[in-house]
């Protein structure tokens, strides 16, 4: 599916780099059909040596003749660097966005009418293989180029297909969700450490136990519920464990940074406006100097 089309890759960040490493070992593209491009010279070079791409910091030359080009650049700056992409008007390219609350209308607002949009909200296990990535499609998006976009990003890790106004709720889920568990990781070692474990051995058996619950929740298919309930035991310790969690309201606390990073998506997503197209910032400039 991806063998001939060529990549371009605005941004050589950790999402591209786990991206490009992804996709080439998976040999899903081939490296010369990957153009990647950053400001930094240190990472272009990084790119280059490491993974035989091509790299430049010119993007407009990066997008002609790209089938699909992915937008992986910080949101303070997406609206800028959409606007000056200046897509050739005989190009049809499939565009991927992972900038982080910023809506599919906004990037629109900046390409042609008819350029097809898939907005994606990846997260960072992706550099490790096991991201979590949502993508949704926008207007005129067909089935086939939601395929493109599951198979460049199942190269990464699992891939699941939304409607774009659940892509704010994943952010705050599976996109702050490592945060979150690394500070329960780090919770449940220093909880070792306090009953007298050595450091480096709470910190392996704490990630390790993490790592492991989850392959066995979605390798077995089960409820979380129910794999709780077998390990909490009668008058047990884990039951006891258990009590003092429902005592901190851990539960509760968790859904609420859920809820609190998944508003503070939508809010991001609000600040930003789509500047003034360039034959409005001319007329505007002509009106400033006829006043």
């Amino acid at each position: 599916m991806l063998k001939n089309k060529k990549i371009a890759i605005i941004g050589a960040g950790n999402i591209a780099e786990a991206l490009v490493s992804g996709l080439l070992k998976g040999r899903v593209v081939l490296p010369s059909n990957i153009f990647a491009t950053d400001v930094s010279e240190q990472r272009r070079k990084l790119f280059k040596t490491r993974y035989g791409v091509r790299v430049g910091s010119n993007n407009v030359e990066a997008v002609k003749g790209a089938h699909v080009i992915i937008l992986a650049v910080k949101p303070q700056v997406i609206d800028q660097v959409v606007a000056e992409l200046k897509l050739p008007v005989k190009s049809d390219p499939l565009v991927l966005s992972v900038a982080a609350g910023v809506p599919i209308s906004r990037l629109q607002a900046n390409l042609r009418a008819n350029t097809r949009i898939i907005r994606v909200m990846p997260n960072t296990p992706s550099i490790v293989l096991a991201g979590a990535t949502a993508i949704a499609g926008g207007p005129g998006v067909t089935p086939q180029q939601l395929e493109i976009g599951q198979a460049i990003f199942e190269a990464v890790g699992k891939v699941v297909v939304v409607e774009e106004s659940h892509i704010d709720t994943i952010t705050g889920l599976s996109g702050g969700g490592p945060a979150y568990v690394c500070v329960f990781i780090e919770a449940l070692a220093d909880g070792g450490v306090k009953m007298g474990l050595p450091r480096s051995v709470a910190m392996l058996l704490a990630a390790q136990t993490v790592m492991g619950t989850a392959k066995m929740v979605l390798e077995s298919g089960e409820h979380p519920g129910v794999l709780k309930d077998r390990v909490a035991s009668p008058g047990g310790t884990t039951i006891a464990g258990l009590h003092s969690l429902e005592e901190g309201k851990l539960r509760g606390t968790v859904m609420n940074a859920v809820q609190s990073a998944t508003l503070r998506s939508r809010e991001l997503g609000q600040l930003g406006t789509p500047p003034k197209s360039v034959k409005s910032r001319k007329r505007a400039t002509g009106r400033a100097k006829l006043a």
